[in-house]
């Protein structure tokens, strides 16, 4: 008998093999390495990651819908979200250069997805009854923006951290080894705003549509989680407004892109994990 059910093993298995080509091509590459292999690297990673997002939703899918209704525990939460960064990877490299990501996003999918499979638990969220069938609608649209708006900011923190690397080489006058692979700097910093800019109309969306469902902000254990949501949010836009009003670029850029994340992280799965696993409330 496996230990993990044979889609988590798969999606696994997928996952890292869709990292390790994308290591192996990043740590070989070269100014002789042609185009045409090149692209056979990124295309051999983004079908095994297609591969790991399809088995992962699989196990997501049994998870998450119950016959008791939606559960989204801290693990459910986590692979959830890794989950959708692998996807909207996978979806926006059709027309951005952010492949390379991947070194950081597939791994991680690989190991929400085991956290997930060996230590299931559940927190409904959405109980299916008659008399929650009619909130249960607009709750479900207000949790898949949270957990989108948390997924796309945290690429965005991923992108981050690979542009400070690849600003540090530079800055060092080392623009070989896997640096070669990344686009110029100033499209890097272009594709960060993009992704941020989304990311901060859903977080807006996502904080402005909880409002709808707060009843006691503290019996509902909610008080933290709306604190370090809106300073990520504040964080988010001063630094959207400073590019736009400053030209803020580099490592501000980088600074206040890890800070608000820091944020966010700590609204959406600190306050889960001091609540679910530490205190054991549900």
């Amino acid at each position: 008998m496996l230990p993990l059910p044979l889609e988590s093993l798969l999606g696994i298995v997928c996952y890292c093999l869709a990292g390790a080509v994308l290591i192996r091509y990043l740590l070989n590459v070269n100014v002789e390495t042609r185009k045409s292999k090149q692209n056979a690297s990124k295309q051999l990673a983004g079908g095994f990651g297609l591969a790991g997002v399809v088995f992962h939703g699989f196990v997501l899918a049994s998870h998450l819908f119950t016959a008791a209704g939606i559960s989204l525990s801290f693990t459910d939460a986590l692979s959830t979200a890794a989950w959708l960064m692998a996807l909207l990877l996978l979806i926006t490299s059709l027309n951005k250069p952010i492949e390379n990501m991947g070194i950081g996003v597939y791994p991680f999918a690989a190991i929400t997805l085991g956290l997930q499979s060996l230590f299931p638990s559940r927190h409904i969220v959405i109980a299916f009854s008659a008399e929650a069938s009619l909130a249960a609608e607009p709750l479900e649209i207000h949790i898949v923006i949270s957990l989108v708006a948390y997924s796309l900011c945290a690429l965005a923190a991923m992108h981050a951290i690979l542009l400070a690397i690849q600003d540090r080489f530079l800055r060092s006058k080392r623009p070989g080894g896997f640096i070669r692979a990344l686009p110029p700097l100033q499209t890097m910093e272009n594709i960060l705003f993009q992704i941020l800019t989304v990311g901060f109309v859903l977080l807006s969306l996502s904080l402005f549509s909880g409002i709808l469902f707060i009843k006691d902000i503290y019996a509902q254990h909610l008080a933290h989680k709306t604190v370090f949501s809106i300073i990520a949010w504040l964080v988010f836009g001063i630094l959207l407004w400073g590019r736009w009003r400053f030209g803020w670029r580099g490592r501000t850029a980088i600074r206040w892109t890890l800070s608000g994340f820091f944020f966010l992280m700590l609204a959406y799965f600190g306050t889960k994990l001091v609540l679910e696993i530490l205190l054991q409330r549900v």
